[in-house]
This record gives C-alpha cells, sequence and structure tokens, in this order.
C-alpha cells in the first residue's frame, strides 16, 4: 500500500509541480553542483572564496542558506532532504547591480551623445511618461524581468521624479519577494519643467514613500538626488534631512562621470573644492551612499569616500558608451573605497553582470597601456570581477549580512550558472584547467545564456531551457 501511494504521489507531481512542492514545504533542499562564493576581497586576502568542485547549497524553507560544502559532507550530516542535482553547472550568489535606471530599459542603446547631450536627447523625455503609473508598471516588470533573466537579484535603482514610478517598482519586485533598492529622483532645476519637483515637495513625497516602503519586506529606500547640477543647495539639504530623520536608508547619486558635468558643477558651486565636496557639505556622504561613476575622482576625493565609508559604483559599460572616461578600480583599493559593479542600463548597454565584467577588465587593461607607469599597473582578475558583483557589492551597499555571499544565515539569492551555454563556450571550457581560468572565460563569452535559473529566497523565479524561457512568480501579475 505504501509503495502505491509513494508511486501516485510521484505520478501526481510529475503532472502538478505545485503539489510537488507543496509536498516539499517542511524540507530542506540541497542544490548540488559545483559551488562558489566569496569570503574576502582578492585584492587583500590570499583566499578569498571558497569552492567545491562537487558541493552542496543546502538552503531551508525559510529561504535562507542552512549549509554550503562538499557534497558528501553537507549530504551526510542533513539526510532528509531533497537533492536538485545541477551537476556540471556553476551554483553562486546571485549577481548584485550597484546602480541601475529601470525608466531607462526602452531607451537603451540609442545612438551617440556624451553625458550631458545625452540626457537632453533621450533621458529626460523618455522619463516624462512615467508620470503614469500603468506605464511604468509595465516596463517595470520587463525590467526585474530583465534582471531576473541575467542573474541579478538585488538591484540599486533609480526611478523618476514621479512617487508613482518608485511604487510601481517596488510592488513589481514585492511580487517577486526580491531585495531592491529605489528612490524618487529628487530635482528641482536645469531640467525640462515637466520633470521638476520642488525641495519641498522631493522632501514631502520621499519621506512619504520611505514611509511606505523601507524595510517593508524586502523592499529599501534610496534617498536620490539625481545630480548636483540638478539640485539647488536647498534640495541637497531637504535630501540630507531625510538621511538624519532615516538612518537607515541609502543616499544614491552620481558623482564626476564627466569632464564637463564637473566643470558645470564647479559653475553652480562655486564656493565648493570639488565635485564631491558639494556633497560632503550638504551632509550626504556616510555608510550606505553610493555614488555612481567617480570616473575623474582625485586622490584627496578618493580619501575622503574611504573615510566617509561612502561607495562607488563602477558602471565600465556606459563609461565607455558615453565615452565618460575610465574608473581607476586599483586606485579606489589602495584608498579602501568600497566599490560595487553596476550596468549603469540605458547608457549601459546590457543587463548582464558577465558583459559588465567583460568590460570592467577592458577598462583596467586601457589603464595599464595608457598610464605613465604600467609596471604598476595590473589588470581586472577573474576573481576580483566576481567579487565585485557579488560580495564587493553586497558590502558597498552594506547588506553583506544578508546577500552576496553563501554564509550560513544568509538569504538565498543564487544562480545556476551553465558555463558549456555555447557551443564557443564549451569548446573554450575544455581548455581551462583553474577554476580562475573558467571564470575568465565565462566573463569573457557568457551573457544571458549561461544564467539557467535564478532563484529568490530559496524559490525559483527564472528558468530556461534552451531557446524556451520563462518567469515563475505570482502569475495574475503577468
Amino acid at each position: 500500500m505504501k509503495l502505491v501511494t509513494a508511486v501516485c504521489a510521484a505520478a501526481v507531481a510529475l503532472a502538478f509541480p505545485a503539489y510537488a512542492q507543496s509536498q516539499n514545504q517542511y524540507q530542506s533542499t540541497a542544490y548540488r553542483g559545483s559551488v562558489l562564493h566569496f569570503v574576502a576581497d582578492p585584492a587583500t586576502s590570499a583566499q578569498p572564496y571558497e569552492y567545491y568542485e562537487d558541493g552542496v547549497l543546502l538552503v531551508g524553507t525559510d529561504g535562507k542558506v542552512k549549509a554550503v560544502g562538499p557534497a558528501a559532507q553537507v549530504l551526510a550530516a542533513n539526510q532528509q532532504v531533497n537533492v536538485v542535482d545541477y551537476s556540471g553547472k556553476l551554483i553562486m550568489p546571485g549577481f548584485i547591480d550597484s546602480h541601475v535606471h529601470y525608466p531607462q530599459t526602452e531607451m537603451i542603446a540609442s545612438f551617440g551623445q556624451q553625458l550631458l547631450q545625452w540626457l537632453e536627447t533621450y533621458t529626460f523625455p523618455t522619463e516624462k511618461q512615467f508620470a503614469d503609473k500603468t506605464y511604468a508598471k509595465s516596463v517595470a516588470k520587463v525590467f526585474l524581468n530583465e534582471l531576473a533573466r541575467n542573474g541579478t537579484t538585488t538591484a540599486l535603482v533609480f526611478g523618476t521624479v514621479h512617487p508613482q514610478s518608485v511604487d510601481a517598482l517596488f510592488e513589481e519586485a514585492q511580487v517577486r519577494n526580491m531585495r531592491l533598492i529605489a528612490g524618487k529622483v529628487m530635482m528641482d532645476r536645469n531640467a525640462p519643467d515637466y520633470l521638476l519637483d520642488t525641495a519641498a515637495s522631493s522632501y514631502a513625497d520621499s519621506k512619504a514613500l520611505i514611509q511606505r516602503w523601507h524595510n517593508k519586506g524586502r523592499a529599501l529606500y534610496a534617498v536620490t538626488p539625481r545630480f548636483a547640477p540638478t539640485s539647488t543647495p536647498a534640495q541637497l539639504a531637504e535630501a540630507a534631512r531625510l538621511l538624519q530623520e532615516f538612518p537607515d536608508v541609502y543616499m544614491h547619486t552620481h558623482l564626476s562621470e564627466n569632464k564637463g558635468e564637473i566643470a558645470w558643477v564647479q559653475d553652480l558651486f562655486p564656493e565648493s573644492t570639488g565635485y564631491l565636496d558639494v556633497y560632503n557639505r550638504a551632509g550626504l556622504s556616510r555608510k550606505r551612499s553610493v555614488y555612481a561613476h567617480g570616473v575623474h575622482l582625485r586622490d584627496d576625493e578618493f580619501a575622503s569616500l574611504a573615510q566617509t565609508q561612502s561607495a562607488v559604483a563602477f558602471c565600465p559599460t556606459s563609461n565607455l558608451f558615453l565615452g565618460s572616461g575610465l574608473f581607476d578600480l586599483q586606485k579606489a583599493e589602495a584608498y579602501g573605497v568600497r566599490v560595487g559593479l553596476g550596468t549603469d542600463v540605458g547608457a549601459g548597454t546590457s543587463f548582464s553582470a558577465l558583459q559588465t565584467m567583460n568590460e570592467a577588465y577592458k577598462v583596467t587593461q586601457l589603464h595599464k597601456a595608457f598610464t605613465d607607469t604600467p609596471d604598476e599597473r595590473r589588470p581586472l582578475t577573474s576573481l576580483k570581477a566576481y567579487y565585485l558583483a557579488t560580495l564587493g557589492a553586497a558590502r558597498a551597499l552594506d547588506l553583506d549580512s544578508k546577500i552576496g555571499s553563501f554564509k550560513v544565515g544568509n538569504e538565498a539569492d543564487f544562480i545556476v550558472v551553465n558555463p558549456n551555454a555555447t557551443d564557443l563556450m564549451r569548446v573554450r571550457m575544455q581548455r581551462a584547467t583553474t577554476i580562475e581560468d573558467k571564470l575568465f572565460a565565462l566573463q569573457m563569452l557568457g551573457d544571458d545564456r549561461a544564467v539557467e535559473k535564478t532563484y529568490l529566497m530559496g524559490k525559483r523565479i527564472y528558468v530556461t531551457t534552451g531557446s524556451q524561457s520563462g518567469y515563475e512568480y505570482n502569475q495574475q501579475y503577468n
């Protein structure tokens, strides 16, 4: 009788996957494959990662990591578990995007222009449409689906000046149970009238959004002045007021991306000693302050960022696309500045962290080529690249106690990567003899095709099989 019951249950489970999931809800799940995660910065540690060729990531019913290690060891200590076999695949923490604009999803890959012209020609007209929440919601769905398809499980995101743009994004992220940081743009000058708020309204709108969303589920809020030229000193003061009233929120803005932008900032703030000094004087630099780009930072500005525990989002793809310049990662390391990797879509041309790592490597190579001291320069290693997209980004966002690694108790946001996703990758992997070489080949040749599955809090939200792909979450929102 027990055998018949087991056979029937198995048949039902095959026919109705949701039934199978409900039957397993009281058991932990062991994901078996090649498991990789970082425990330290490769720039400062001789053993910055843990790698298990035949490993297991054990996830509890609460969606958190229970154990990680060699398969034989973990399975021997945890026998009453479901085993999901991903042999031949790489299991690693989901990627973290430290800077991205969801309203710019549809204007990705728009031709030409540098930063200031880009804003006037493409960005501002596109963002006007987000006054319509229904429209914002439709873009938010595409944006979050693209993140999942590329293996990104957390992102720090710009909305638009419209509060409803942030509501739409958080609502969609909530459906997926995704850890997301976002904020309403604050912008009270030097932009089209249809995108301007005021110092007072930006404070009131941002405060209401903080109270509505911050720490609700997995949502976190970022106070978001677009960049110094589009905020009056009064508005920057209101941004600082929000940080004082809500000490655990984020501050997210742009810094030293383009030389023309830097000169404009100096004209607008003649009393400042530089671009970063504008934010420092306003009281915006501290832990959980994230500055996108930092391409043209001076030594004293690197030192200031380190002292205030602020972070920089390194956005190589957009910096190359807009011709902004080359971020000095090696100098950031020397000063101890926290750095995460950002796609910066839409000036960035891919949602893929792998492709962003690809471009980051080239930026460091160009630094080596054009410096007066090439022997002192080193290209980005594969270990550092993956660190910047996982644990490094989590540290930059002050979230390494929750995400970015498989530390026991962390939220189980992870991806399953196929290192042989294309014929060319398969040929190249046959020549790879070390994990470092495999990772480098993956970052140079990989893209969304290499990401087979994406999990949030232990629940699969994206899967691809061959040419077929699908998103798995509350279907009423599709």
